[in-house]
């Protein structure tokens, strides 16, 4: 059996890989997303990325971090940085990027979705 063979029917015991999604990490924000991990002292979480129902326009952006890997969860890597998003969050974040903003007027993650319509006035919500 030749090793291209072997490489791509795998063995019976190898892992499963993990579904992919189409959310996109910036250099910018995963550097940040690495020095937060560090200052903590941790190697063991992933950044979750998830969509929840709340705000003044139906939706909100939730970003923090995991331990965990629940079923259906969908990952990507970004130089080190797991990035994870749950299946009921993966058609509202298709083609989101999140970048990391550390200007004079404002410091903080942020979300640039293709996907939302609208947002509220304050910005922390979208339909």
């Amino acid at each position: 059996m030749s090793d291209t063979m072997i490489a791509s029917t795998g063995s019976a015991d190898a892992p499963l890989s993990q579904p992919t999604h189409g959310v996109t990490l910036s250099d910018v924000a995963a550097d940040k997303v690495r020095s937060l991990l560090e200052q903590e002292g941790r190697d063991d979480l992933r950044l979750r990325v998830a969509v929840q129902p709340g705000g003044c326009s139906g939706l909100i952006y939730q970003l923090y971090f995991d331990e965990r890997l629940l079923d259906g969860d969908t990952t990507a890597d970004f130089g080190g940085v797991e990035v994870v998003v749950d299946p009921m969050s993966v058609p509202y974040l298709d083609g989101a990027s999140i970048d990391f903003e550390d200007t004079i007027q404002k410091q903080g993650f942020t979300i640039d979705n293709p996907n939302a319509s609208g947002s509220c006035a304050c910005g922390d919500s979208f339909h």
